[in-house]
Formats: C-alpha cells, sequence, structure tokens
C-alpha cells in the first residue's frame, strides 16, 4: 500500500485506543483514510464508522479519498464529518429533550446581534456600556468553557462581565423562545443532552462500531467529552495529531487531551509518524532543537528523506529593510524563472506586520495574497484614522466625513445628520460646506451645535498644522485629540482586542513615519496615495487565493496545514514572537507560541529564512529589539547568556552572539 512501517502499523491497527502521533508532512491524510479503508476490508460495515474532522475541506478530501480507496465495492459509505455537523444530527435527533423543536434554527452572526441587543435592551444597559458584540465574545467564551448562564455570574470578575453575565441568561432564553441555537451551542447542547439524558447517549454511540478523530491536539472541552461519550463502550477510538502543532489554546483548544491519552484509555497504542516527506534535514534539525525545549509533549524526532541549502537568519537594521530585503530576494528568485510566486510564503505573527511587505509587493509588483486576516487596510481602526487624514486633505470627502463625524462619539447623533444631509441635497452643496448653516435648520440640540462647530474647528487646525509640521505629528496629534485609545477601550472590553486593535493605529504612524523618510517632499496626499495602491485582492476564500500564482502573504496560524517550497519567517523578536503577551502569562502561553514557531519552520520544504529588525517603529519612533529566544534554541546556542537573559527583562545584546550562518 506504499506506507512506510509506521503508517503501515497505523493502518492495521484496527481495534482498540489507538493514538497516532503524526508529525508535520508525515502523510497523516493517508494514515487517516487507508485505515478507513483498511477497516472496510475487514468487513466492518462503513456506516458503523464515524471520522470527525474540523473543517468541511478536510472532511470533504477525506471523504474523496476514501471514495477513490473502496471505489463500488459498497453503496453506502462511512460518515465523515466536521464536529459542529456531526451535532447537528445529533441534534436533529434529540434535541427535543432539552426543549428545542427538533427543527431547530442555527442563528448566523447578524441574527445573534440582534438577539443580543434586546438582551441589554432589557436589562436596561446602555450601548456605551457593552455592546452586542460585547455580549456575544463574553457569552462564546463561556459556551466553549461549557459555563452555562446561571454559572456565569458566579465566575465573572469586572463590571463588564458581571453586566454580561446578566444578559447572557436573557440571551439564551430568547434564543430558547426563538426555537434556535447559535453556532456554539451546538457542542454545548450536545453535551448537555448527553450528560442529562444517559439513554441519549447510547443510542448515538451504539450507532458506530469505530470513530476516528483527526487533529486531536485542537480538541476543546466540549469535544474531548462528545468523543469520550461516543467511544466509551466499544473502545475502537483512533485519534490523530500533533501535540508540537497545538496553537489553538485561544480559542479554547487543549493540549493536555492529547497529552493524557494514555491516561485516557490505558490499553492504547500509540504509533509515531516520524518519517516527514516535505522538508530537507537541514531544515528538520532546526525544528527538533527548537520542539525539544517543550517539555510537556510526546517525544517524537521528525526524520527527513532529502537533503538541500541550510536555513538561514537575517538581521536587518529596521521593518523597512526587512520588507525590502525579502521582497527584493523573491523578486530575484523569480527573476531566474525556476520558481513561481506561488512557491513564496511570508509568515508573520500579528496582523498588523504584513503592511510594510504589503507596500513593497506592490511596489515590486509582484502579485500576493493576503491570508490569515484582512488586509491591513480594511481593519476599522485604521479605515477610521485614515478617513481622518484624508478629510485634513479634503474636507469634502463625504464618504469620509460621514464615516468619522461621530466617531468617536461627540455628540452628532444621527438625527443630526440627516438634517445635515438633507440640507446638503437642497443646497447641492458637500456636507462640509452646509454645516456653518446648521443653526438656521431648526431642531438640533444646543449641545449638537456645539459638537459640529467643535469638529470643523479640529479638522481646521490640523489642516493648517499640516502644512507645517511633520507627518507623525499630524497623524499622533488627532489620534490623541479625538481620544481614540479611550473609544478602543470603551468599545473593546477584551484587553487582547483593544491592544491589537491599538497595535494597528499605531502602525498606522509608523506607515507614515516610514513614508516620510523614504519620500524626497513628503505629503498627506502622497501618504494618502501610497495606502491607496496597497489595497488587495478582494478574493476571500483562503483556497481560492492559494490557487493563484501569488505569493503567500499570512499569519503563522493560517499557516498550519500549509507548505510552501520557500518561506520567511519575519519578525523573529521578543515580543512578536513570542508575543509579549504570552511572554507576560510565561508557562504553557510560552510552550504554544513555540509551537507557533514550530508550525512555521515546518512549513518549508526547501529554503527557510528567519528574519529580524534590530530596530522596529512603536508609535512612530525607531525602538531597539531583542532576538527572540526561539532563535537562540533553534540555532543551539542555549548556553548563551542571553538566551537565559531573553525571559527575562534585558538591555539588548547589539546582535546574536556568535550568530548562526546568514
Amino acid at each position: 500500500m506504499d506506507l512506510n512501517p509506521a503508517q503501515y502499523d497505523a493502518v492495521n491497527t484496527l481495534a482498540g485506543p489507538l493514538l497516532v502521533l503524526a508529525g508535520a508532512g508525515t502523510g497523516k491524510t493517508r494514515v487517516v483514510t487507508y485505515r478507513i479503508a483498511e477497516l472496510i476490508r475487514n468487513r466492518v460495515r462503513p456506516g458503523r464508522i464515524l471520522a470527525v474532522t474540523f473543517t468541511n475541506k478536510a472532511a470533504n478530501e477525506m471523504q474523496q479519498r476514501v471514495a477513490a480507496l473502496i471505489g463500488k465495492r459498497t453503496k453506502a459509505g462511512p460518515e465523515i464529518s466536521t464536529f459542529h455537523s456531526l451535532c447537528v444530527r445529533i441534534l436533529r435527533r434529540h434535541i427535543r429533550h432539552l426543549g428545542y423543536p427538533t427543527a431547530f434554527a442555527i442563528y448566523d452572526r447578524g441574527d445573534q446581534e440582534s438577539v443580543a441587543r434586546t438582551a441589554l435592551r432589557e436589562i436596561r444597559v446602555a450601548e456605551g456600556m457593552l455592546r452586542p458584540g460585547d455580549l456575544l465574545h463574553f457569552v462564546s467564551r463561556w459556551k466553549m468553557a461549557s459555563i452555562h448562564p446561571h454559572q456565569a455570574a458566579s465566575i465573572a470578575e469586572t463590571d463588564k462581565e458581571h453586566l454580561a453575565a446578566a444578559a447572557y441568561r436573557r440571551y439564551q432564553n430568547a434564543l430558547k423562545a426563538a426555537g434556535a441555537v447559535d453556532f456554539d451551542d451546538l457542542l454545548l447542547c450536545t453535551e448537555e443532552l448527553f450528560r442529562r439524558f444517559p439513554d441519549t447517549r447510547h443510542a448515538e454511540a451504539d450507532r458506530f462500531d469505530h470513530l476516528l478523530v483527526d487533529e486531536y491536539q485542537d480538541t476543546n472541552g466540549s469535544q474531548y467529552r462528545i468523543v469520550k461519550a461516543l467511544a466509551s463502550g466499544h473502545r475502537n477510538l483512533c485519534v490523530v495529531g500533533d501535540d508540537d502543532q497545538s496553537i489553538y489554546g485561544w480559542r479554547g483548544a487543549e493540549v493536555t487531551h492529547i497529552l493524557r491519552f494514555k491516561n485516557d484509555w490505558p490499553e492504547a497504542k500509540i504509533v509515531r509518524l516520524e518519517v516527514n516527506y516535505r522538508s530537507t534535514r537541514e531544515i528538520l534539525g532546526w525544528a527538533n532543537r527548537l520542539i525539544a525545549f517543550n517539555k510537556l509533549r510526546h517525544g517524537k524526532v521528525l526524520r527527513a528523506t532529502c537533503s538541500g541549502e541550510p536555513p538561514r537568519i537575517l538581521q536587518l537594521p529596521d521593518e523597512v529593510e526587512e520588507a525590502k530585503t525579502v521582497v527584493n530576494e523573491i523578486a530575484a528568485r523569480l527573476a531566474t524563472k525556476k520558481r513561481q510566486a506561488r512557491d513564496f510564503a511570508i509568515l508573520c505573527r500579528t496582523n498588523e506586520q504584513p503592511r510594510s511587505f504589503e507596500m513593497e509587493l506592490r511596489r515590486a509588483k509582484i502579485p500576493y495574497v493576503l491570508l490569515g486576516g484582512m488586509s491591513f487596510y480594511d481593519r476599522k481602526e485604521v479605515r477610521d484614522v485614515l478617513a481622518y487624514l484624508k478629510l485634513i486633505v479634503n474636507p469634502r470627502d463625504e464618504v469620509s466625513l460621514l464615516r468619522i463625524i461621530n466617531v468617536p462619539a461627540r455628540g452628532i447623533g444621527q438625527i443630526t445628520v440627516r438634517r445635515l444631509l438633507e440640507e446638503a441635497v437642497d443646497l447641492g452643496k458637500p456636507v462640509w460646506d452646509v454645516m456653518p448653516r446648521a443653526r438656521s435648520l431648526g431642531g438640533l440640540t444646543v449641545s449638537s451645535l456645539e459638537a459640529i462647530d467643535q469638529f470643523r474647528g479640529l479638522i481646521g487646525e490640523y489642516r493648517r498644522l499640516a502644512r507645517s509640521a511633520s507627518l507623525p505629528e499630524v497623524v499622533q496629534g488627532i489620534v490623541r485629540d479625538i481620544g481614540y485609545q479611550d473609544e478602543l477601550s470603551r468599545l473593546y472590553p477584551n484587553p487582547d482586542d483593544q491592544q491589537a486593535r491599538w497595535a494597528a493605529v499605531e502602525e498606522v504612524v509608523n506607515a507614515v513615519g516610514d513614508y516620510a523618510q523614504r519620500a524626497s517632499k513628503p505629503t498627506l496626499v502622497g501618504f494618502l496615495r501610497d495606502v491607496a495602491l496597497s489595497g488587495t485582492d478582494e478574493e476571500k476564500d483562503k483556497e481560492s487565493q492559494l490557487n493563484r500564482d501569488a505569493v503567500a502573504l499570512m499569519t503563522l496560524h493560517a499557516a498550519k496545514g500549509l507548505e510552501f517550497p520557500e518561506v520567511y519567517m519575519v519578525g523573529m523578536e521578543e515580543g512578536l514572537l513570542p508575543h509579549h503577551r504570552s511572554v507576560a502569562a510565561a508557562g504553557s502561553a510560552i510552550d504554544e507560541e513555540r509551537r507557533l514557531c514550530y508550525v512555521g519552520v515546518t512549513r518549508a520544504q526547501r529554503r527557510l529564512t528567519l528574519t529580524l529588525a534590530l530596530t522596529r517603529r512603536k508609535w512612530g519612533k525607531a525602538r531597539p529589539t531583542d532576538p527572540s529566544r526561539f532563535l537562540y534554541e533553534i540555532t543551539g546556542q542555549a548556553d548563551n547568556p542571553n538566551y537565559v537573559a531573553s525571559k527575562r527583562k534585558r538591555k539588548r545584546p547589539a546582535s546574536l552572539k556568535r550568530s548562526p550562518p546568514r
């Protein structure tokens, strides 16, 4: 069957609990599909086999491969689906026990926000205190942790959490009254059903004789308990995964599930897939050395089937040179005609980092796709700041004016805006030009009239300032004077959201600073023109984008499961990778950052380059950086005193001491 010995062992272990530790690039999908085919060959009825994974794409691929293997030997195939699809089918059969109709509705995000808004109104919470989106953030977090409405109040700590807990009960009651569930309920209700109604659990478990779970390291608490409930009778449970690639702790995944599999299933057999068919021996040497620093893991060492050139570390003066160097190298490689654009990937830790690479790729006329997040310039907070800059350049820019006329809220409400628009239409003039006539419109409050005057004064002041001050000073000033950081704190109760959004605002200031240094005669008009040329393609589907001949620009999280001949991992600095939030949390948070780094390294097939900037702009100013601790680990320099210090606050070394080969 063209399988190596470990793969063959996994495929032919057909009874009892089995843990297949499938390292990166070791043929995991082949093992899962061949094992299903082997079960059927051994006279297990296809309908008695259940295989569960996490994405529709993975489920469809598995179905196609199994169909190709078993051919026309059987009309009915095994049941292969995502966790959520499985739960929908279970709930359709049994949800009436929980008081829901069999034909329950599944609410999408828009429906959820409508219900959340009603729930907040019922408990008389002003939208400024807790928005519908904020409530849904708390509710989703609680549901992923299997916390029901009656439990939320007892664990709430902040004022916003207490408000959210009160609204959670109303929200859930409203869903139930409408005969509806949200996406998180699909797992939560299934778990509750199995816990409260043992007969239902037994009925569902008795439908199958074999259960296979793909990407087991990504299971959350509810999924883990659902799997145990379905497999505890027959105990023919095969889980496939890699604890070294568990990178979704922030959305509820618990790596402990795969680590303690032997404790849950004492008779379990463990098979390690360690032959890597993707990367060179040199790349895997770095990967193995890095991940060995995680102590809580299943021991495994990836072995390569080919050799290649050594990976490199490039130290650049700043993030601008980092982006230029990477893009220039890609351009040079493309010029040789030995590579296509789709052969390259640029992997970043945060959603802010791609900005400078987008600019350089556009400048070099190299096609690219941005995955793992929206384009930097499509983010709300970035568009808000840019709208102010556009208004400073041209106050008659109607779209920009209407976007931020009351952002942050300054007392120019919808009624006032509607009256201004009506007057503008009647006179055939821009809204900016009719604002001085606001007092003659009638029906507007004194406070709204004062707010209009203050807004016009603010824009006028910065129009004058833009003619004399530096561009970074203009952007910093307008962001400060409108109180945008306070607005982000008010709108987004989650500190991680606040930090990420504020980081995007800081990146706008950095972009202005980069432009001001680069341009011979920097102007706001020139900067905004550069930005306009940095828009990305509108395609949102990841698969269709990857099919294009374009450089892949993405986050490390989005890169999981993909592979590229040549990979650039950028921003290898303390605070970026590992991220500063994880550095502050330490412990398991650092372990997950190391796994994320490992995932990035193992995306590379033939050529790997890690880059770091020796200085990086922070709030418009170039500040020194520290090399990521992972660079010391990956290159075997853990005895370097700078590595030891990297786990604590320290002075920045001039460069990597005993610098690894470039």
